[in-house]
């Protein structure tokens, strides 16, 4: 089904505040902890890009939204 417009489920970035980011964060990386050596190395750097551009979020005070 086609999103009819202004829905929730429009290609927009979610917004986050700081709390959530940090949970992301703290999940992410747990993820990628968890990871054994049988990954393909994208997933791998897909994940560590990610959390980068978390922890550079949380730095920044949060101004821009995440994905």
């Amino acid at each position: 089904m086609r999103a009819m417009d202004g829905q929730r489920s429009d290609n927009r970035p979610l917004k986050r505040n700081d709390a959530e980011k940090r949970k992301a964060l703290l999940q992410l990386e747990a993820a990628l902890a968890a990871l054994g050596p049988k990954p393909t190395p994208g997933l791998r750097d897909t994940m560590e890009k990610r959390i980068r551009e978390l922890k550079a979020e949380i730095a920044d005070g949060g101004t821009k939204p995440t994905r």
